[in-house]
C-alpha cells in the first residue's frame, strides 16, 4: 500500500515541529534552577508549544471550510478559536502555570481529534491516518510542555 504524498509531507511537519519541542524541553528539563538561564529555557518552551498549539488548531479552521455547509463544521472553527486564546492565556503566564495550560490544552485537542474519529464532530472527509496522527502528536506534544514540570523543584 503506497503512502500518500500528503502524508509524508504532513509527517514531515509532525516531525519538526515535535523535534523543536522536544529539544527546548529537554534544554529545559537540563536547565538548573540556581543558573539564571532556566526560565529562558521554559519561555522558550512555552513560546515554542503555544506557536504549535495555535498551528495545531489551526488545522481544523481549514477542515471546517473544506465542509462548509454541514452541520458543526462551524464548531471546529469556534473550538480553534478558544486553543488560540489558550495559546495566548498561557503566553502571559509565569513558565510553570503556562506549561502546564499547554499541556492540558493539547491533551484537549486530543479529546477533539478523537471526537472527529467516530463522526460525534464532523470530519469532512479527512483521512483516518490525519486524525489519529494529530492525536498521537498532540499526546507527545502535551508531555514535553509537562516533562520540564516534573522534576521542577528538585532542581
Amino acid at each position: 500500500m503506497a503512502v500518500p504524498d500528503t502524508a509524508l509531507a504532513i509527517g514531515a511537519v509532525a516531525l519538526a515541529l515535535a523535534g523543536m519541542v522536544g529539544w527546548l524541553s529537554l534544554a529545559a528539563i537540563r536547565a538548573r534552577r540556581d543558573d539564571a538561564l532556566y526560565l529562558v529555557a521554559e519561555w522558550r518552551l512555552v513560546q515554542a508549544a503555544s506557536l504549535v498549539l495555535v498551528f495545531v488548531a489551526a488545522s481544523y479552521v481549514g477542515v471546517a471550510a473544506a465542509q462548509a455547509g454541514a452541520p458543526g463544521a462551524s464548531f471546529d472553527a469556534v473550538l480553534a478559536v478558544g486553543f488560540l486564546v489558550l495559546a495566548f492565556t498561557a503566553s502571559q503566564q509565569e513558565p510553570p502555570q503556562a506549561l502546564a495550560l499547554l499541556a492540558l490544552g493539547f491533551l484537549a485537542h486530543v479529546v477533539l481529534d478523537l471526537a472527529h474519529r467516530p463522526g460525534w464532530l464532523p470530519h469532512g472527509g479527512v483521512a483516518s491516518w490525519y486524525v489519529i496522527g494529530c492525536a498521537i502528536h498532540n499526546v507527545v506534544i502535551g508531555a514535553l510542555c509537562y516533562l520540564p514540570l516534573l522534576g521542577r523543584d528538585r532542581r
